[in-house]
């Protein structure tokens, strides 16, 4: 049996790391309306933003270390994800950049965070670091007085009570629940997943490699990869080997995702690894940098790899990030910065504490614009690839007027062909209209990135009626359904080497298969059902 190229099924059913740069969200959204600067003269302007799938908090993170380059505003970032291990690690993840200096280095922390955001395997060390951060979230999980003490900046309020039964439920796996390697056997689950990603390519999986960095991923503008780490991360899920080989041999749980399967007609919950085994973590902070001395070339070749480009970048955005709150050149601290109203109330000076990142139930896309406090309030909308299928209008009426949307694109996704890409975004931008958005006037071109606006007067229903009704021509749609969706045969695991039982149970003794409801979304974005229902993303049902 030979994978297809083209059938999407490296892309996976959970997303652990972007496939586009990190982005400074305020430099993609609309600048400070004077008129309501002018009418909170003793307040800093807010930003608003909703993020569908941005999976790492990559943009989160370096929006808010360069925020020293604009115009001081309090940030309010709501996120929804189509899988609370995702919430989880966006937890992790902002739990280690704001960790305090004086606890753990900025070298030790930008390297725990390369670890456990893009390798499959961990060293000891920074094994026991997840192990306790996670039994530490925890017990704060249920605890909202002990989480808004300890975690100010985040807000996990709009969830509702079994998600965070489900979310303490995945930090207590994190830390050990379950003991023993074989609880979550990393290295079996990603070669059987990879057997079957590549059929009866396997024994050619250097080859398949090679052609896919240099023909797609090169191609595509990612030339700083190099063949070594690629070849490296496709064999072993080790992108970032920053000690000796040896040292990453423990399980990296927090990759760890649960699905419903079908066996002889009954629901079994499996734990496995089902996310991305084709492109890799390389390109959220490895392909761009603003030190262009690192992407320099010496005979037509990159004299630093995407690996380097990430640890330097990483470790910036990790020393940015530090330094919010602290004094700007030539002001003084930041409690003789403090400012007096006409009634001689002093406001403190906003720190670490000027953003909110709230996290918003599972599927809630479709619903948020019923609740007054969302609609017409986000001053913009981010949407990744794996999710554009939930861009609607009713998605579109949460947008202010004359808010922006940015799309990420499937540019790096090196499973799709030209003409997929191009469909792709064709479809996106029939989504967008049909949303209430119109492309972005003077936007630089970007074949990452989909930018768009929502004019005052813009009416989501006034728009094409194939568009409306989701029949679109053939031409329209780009490459067919099953371009993206793989064949029923090429998700199923051969045996229950690709997935674990939970709970402690034994795997069962022959093949899963996987409903049809449970394939990726990126088809959907192609084949759109009828009318306006979206289907919920991930339906194991």
């Amino acid at each position: 049996m030979t994978t297809p190229a083209g059938s999407g099924a490296g892309f996976g059913s959970v997303s652990w790391w972007g496939l586009s740069p990190a982005l400074d969200l305020q430099a993609d959204s609309p600048p400070v309306d004077p008129d309501s600067e002018a009418n909170t003269e003793h307040e800093i302007p807010e930003l608003d933003v909703l993020l569908l799938g941005s999976v790492d908090g990559r943009h989160l993170l370096r929006t808010l270390a360069r925020a020293a380059l604009w115009p001081r505003r309090r940030f309010r970032f709501y996120v929804l994800e189509n899988n609370l291990e995702a919430v989880a690690r966006h937890m992790l993840i902002f739990s280690l950049a704001l960790e305090d200096p004086e606890k753990m280095g900025l070298q030790e922390r930008s390297e725990t965070f390369l670890e456990v955001w893009g390798n499959a395997l961990l060293r000891p060390a920074v094994a026991t670091f997840v192990c306790a951060q996670a039994d530490r979230l925890a017990h704060l999980v249920p605890e909202p007085d002990r989480l808004a003490e300890q975690l100010p900046w985040l807000s996990l309020g709009a969830l509702k009570f079994r998600e965070r039964d489900a979310l303490e439920a995945i930090f207590r796996f994190w830390a050990g629940g379950e003991k023993g390697p074989e609880a979550f056997p990393m290295s079996r689950l990603w070669d059987s997943r990879l057997r079957h990603y590549l059929g009866s390519r396997y024994d050619a999986r250097r080859g398949v490699s090679d052609w896919d960095l240099h023909m797609k991923l090169h191609d595509r503008g990612a030339r700083v990869i190099h063949t070594r780490e690629f070849r490296r991360w496709r064999d072993t899920g080790v992108a970032f080997e920053l000690r000796d080989s040896s040292a990453y041999h423990v399980p990296n749980r927090t990759l760890a995702s649960g699905r419903l399967l079908s066996h002889r007609g009954e629901r079994v919950a499996a734990r496995g690894y089902w996310g991305d085994i084709a492109t890799g973590p390389f390109v959220a902070f490895g392909i761009e940098a603003d030190d262009e001395s690192l992407l320099r070339t010496s005979n037509g070749q990159p004299v630093k790899s995407a690996g380097e480009i990430t640890q330097h970048n990483v470790t910036e955005l990790f020393r940015e990030v530090a330094a919010r709150g602290r004094p700007r050149a030539g002001q003084g601290a930041p409690e003789e910065e403090a400012r007096c109203d006409g009634g001689g109330t002093r406001e403190p000076a906003p720190g670490p504490e000027s953003f909110t990142v709230h996290f918003l139930p599972l599927g809630s896309a479709q619903t948020l614009h019923h609740k007054s406090c969302y609609k017409g309030r986000f001053q913009l909308l981010y949407v990744s690839c794996g999710m554009v299928h939930l861009l609607s209008p009713e998605l579109g009426a949460c947008v202010a007027p004359r808010g922006h949307l940015i799309v990420e694109l499937a540019r790096y996704l090196v499973d799709l062909r030209q003409e997929q890409l191009r469909g792709f975004s064709t479809r996106v931008e029939e989504l967008a209209q049909a949303a209430g958005f119109a492309p972005q006037p003077g936007a630089r071109s970007s074949e990452t990135f989909a930018r768009f606006y929502k004019s005052e007067d813009s009416v989501p229903g006034c728009i094409d009626p194939a568009v409306e009704s989701g029949t679109l021509t053939p031409k329209a749609l780009g490459p067919p359904p099953e371009a993206l969706a793989p064949p029923l045969q090429t998700m199923i695991p051969p045996s229950e080497d690709l997935t674990q039982a939970l709970e402690g149970q034994t795997p069962p003794s022959e093949p899963l298969k996987l409903p049809s409801e449970s394939q990726v979304s990126l088809s959907q974005v192609l084949a759109p059902p009828t009318g306006r229902q979206t289907p919920k993303p991930e339906s194991l049902i």
